[in-house]
């Protein structure tokens, strides 16, 4: 008898290997990927290149070593692959280059700095590339062993957003763009500005000029979204503005003809609400842009979140060879799908599958796409779109032994109404061993963001805590994106408002299901999940436990404390706190927290520079002061997005310790 298939574990986070990265080769015979594998004895990460035809076959891996190979890039030729590497040195990844057909890899660049994005000139000769340098601080403190011993004395900060998640405290140079000889590996710089990052650089069809996009204000860092599109000389010289509208822009590509420049943005500043269209604009500046998505309410975005790292990857505007059509990705209502628009606004479905369409790209002729999609039951594969059959084919499986023998439990999509009468779309996930006679405890997850949207992709915390025997159960209220701007604008300035009256909706709804025990139900969310966790708990005690994740809790304290910054008013009226102390904490969980009496799990990241560590201290204490049962539960030197790219043995502790509290509350 064939073996039964077990339930998901915590440790099974070990054996999923990630796909990214879908590059077909200008023939479209073949498709080079990245794909990540964890070694449990050290924890570390490593990402290796692997090919795959498109026509069947099995797939190989190109390059090996435990390391991490990443970002590949067909020369125009297909001959050979740039990708980036770190063989030489695990902390400063280089280009490098090998032949399609096989041989060493030859290391072109020896940059001291970071590597943002690289491009092949269309004649294979040059890259264009963004990096940012090594502030020359530490390039003298790397190389003498004492200065490295005793480390950094002080820092010298000027500029307002100094520090990222995941990243630390900012250097002081910016991201710069520079031309590199694909033999010798000659590099020449063409930008350079003290306060001026210059980015996504992408070359013109003659490979002559180069477009980019960058914030040229007096302090960009106090006006974030003026940013503006530039085109110069390859060898460098006088740099022209693009003539688009005021507001945040990114990813251009030039058409084929020359002609156009299609770029992803919107009209405005500081409306955080609004959705991003694609946009085009003659290339010699002769009329103004056109916002080509402008009559659909959709978000043209990647973003369907999930707890893996990597995908979906946001692709820049993909132009057909005749410069008539843009593909591009739109999130919408829980699917990542691939549309295209013509220039006379003539909107295709490309591929509206369920699930979310990640990196894609075409073929030389334009008659193969290669992308890769995942969906609730499966973290990513690549598919192949054959345009002229209209034919899809799966040619990677990945980790699909480890699925096989997993048994995940059936996930229920809903439409129901919200609070105000309004159309909501959520899902329910029940345990592997479903039984309809059971009364189940159950666990509300909440996403963060605001402005992104649960979906069809893989969840590996829910169908773990599916396992656990809990019914766990998730939607998109008023406020995320994938379902039009007045859904995502109605908390503008309003949070903890019709959002928590859409999440208590979603809750009556499941718990009038003849399966919810309604003295046992939990909630939890991560980010501003943690932030409605926090809400929640001040708000009713319908839960009879909660888990808050790297939460926002006090928007005053929030401000200037996060790598956001001072951006955050952005959501809150565009004023600041000591303009109006009074709409900040009255939109602060803090606020309410007084009347908690939920038993709540305080889980933070000790180096979280997006909700920094001390808006979770801050419930934590108040609740042992309330003698509200609490305990905290910390990461070392994880980030933000630990539960997504965090040390695997440490987003295992993290997803035991929230079963232990659910277990304890809701089974106990």
């Amino acid at each position: 008898m064939p073996a039964k298939n077990r339930f998901i574990t915590a440790e099974d986070l070990y054996d999923i290997n990630l796909i990214s990265d879908c590059q077909i080769s200008p023939d479209g015979t073949h498709v080079a990927y990245a794909m990540q594998r964890i070694d449990r004895k050290t924890e570390k990460k490593y990402t290796n290149l692997w090919i795959v035809p498109t026509g069947g076959g099995n797939p190989h891996q190109f390059t090996s070593g435990d390391h991490s190979d990443s970002t590949p890039r067909w020369s125009p030729d297909g001959s050979r692959i740039a990708f980036l590497s770190n063989r030489d040195d695990e902390k400063q990844p280089q280009i490098y280059i090998i032949p399609f057909t096989g041989g060493e890899a030859r290391k072109l660049t020896d940059f001291k700095g970071t590597i943002g994005s690289f491009e092949w000139s269309p004649q294979g000769t040059e890259f264009i590339c963004c990096f940012q340098k090594k502030d020359q601080e530490e390039i003298e403190r790397e190389e003498d062993e004492q200065k490295k011993k005793l480390g950094i004395v002080s820092r010298h900060i000027t500029r307002v957003f100094y520090k990222e998640d995941g990243k630390g405290f900012s250097p002081r140079e910016r991201f710069h763009l520079w031309v590199v000889d694909a033999e010798t590996g000659e590099a020449t710089q063409i930008t350079d500005h003290e306060v001026f990052d210059e980015e996504e650089p992408t070359w013109s069809p003659d490979g002559n000029y180069v477009v980019f996009r960058s914030n040229h204000a007096d302090d960009p860092d106090l006006d974030p979204d003026a940013i503006d599109m530039f085109v110069i000389p390859k060898k460098g010289g006088d740099i022209r503005k693009v003539n688009t509208p005021p507001g945040p822009k990114n990813s251009p590509r030039i058409s084929p003809d020359g002609k156009w420049i299609a770029y992803y943005g919107w009209e405005g500043k500081e409306m955080p609400w609004k959705s991003t269209h694609l946009w085009v604009v003659p290339f010699d500046g002769s009329a103004t842009a056109q916002d080509l998505t402008g009559e659909h309410d959709f978000n043209v975005a990647s973003w369907t979140i999930n707890d893996l790292p990597g995908s979906p990857s946001q692709m820049p505007p993909t132009w057909s060879h005749d410069s008539t059509k843009i593909f591009f990705q739109v999130a919408h209502h829980g699917n990542t799908v691939l549309r295209a628009i013509t220039l006379d606004n003539r909107l295709e479905s490309m591929i509206e599958d369920i699930g979310v369409v990640g990196s894609f790209t075409l073929d030389r002729s334009q008659t193969i796409l290669a992308y890769f999609h995942g969906d609730m039951k499966d973290p990513g594969q690549i598919w192949v779109l054959d345009l002229k059959k209209g034919t899809k084919t799966q040619v990677t499986h990945v980790s699909e032994v480890l699925f096989q023998s997993l048994t995940l439990g059936e996930v229920e999509e809903v439409w129901f109404k919200g609070a105000a009468g309004n159309d909501l779309q959520g899902w329910i996930l029940k345990p592997p061993d479903f039984d309809p006679s059971r009364k189940y405890p159950s666990i509300l997850e909440i996403h963060g963001g605001p402005r992104v949207q649960y979906g069809n992709f893989f969840m590996h915390e829910f169908f773990f805590l599916a396992a656990q025997g809990y019914v766990v159960y998730f939607c998109n209220p008023r406020g995320g994106q994938g379902y039009g701007e007045a859904h995502s604008k109605s908390i503008w300035n309003a949070w903890g408002t019709v959002d928590y009256d859409d999440l208590m909706a979603w809750t009556d709804y499941v718990e009038r299901k003849p399966y919810i025990d309604q003295n046992r139900m939990g909630v939890t969310g991560g980010s501003y999940g943690g932030y409605m966790t926090n809400w929640i708990i001040g708000h009713t005690q319908r839960f009879k436990a909660a888990v808050t994740q790297r939460s926002v809790s006090n928007l005053t304290s929030m401000y200037g404390s996060s790598d956001f910054n001072w951006a955050f008013q952005d959501e809150f009226g565009n004023e600041t706190p000591w303009e109006n102390i009074e709409n900040y904490w009255k939109q602060s969980p803090m606020k309410y927290i007084g009347n908690a009496k939920t038993p709540t799990q305080v889980i933070h990241s000790e180096n979280d520079l997006r909700a920094n560590i001390e808006q979770g201290f801050q419930v934590f204490v108040a609740l042992k002061r309330l003698g509200v049962d609490t305990e905290l539960v910390l990461f070392p030197d994880e980030p933000h997005g630990l539960s997504r790219g965090g040390r695997t043995d440490r987003r295992i502790a993290r997803l035991n310790h929230i079963k232990r509290w659910f277990d304890t509350y809701l089974k106990g």
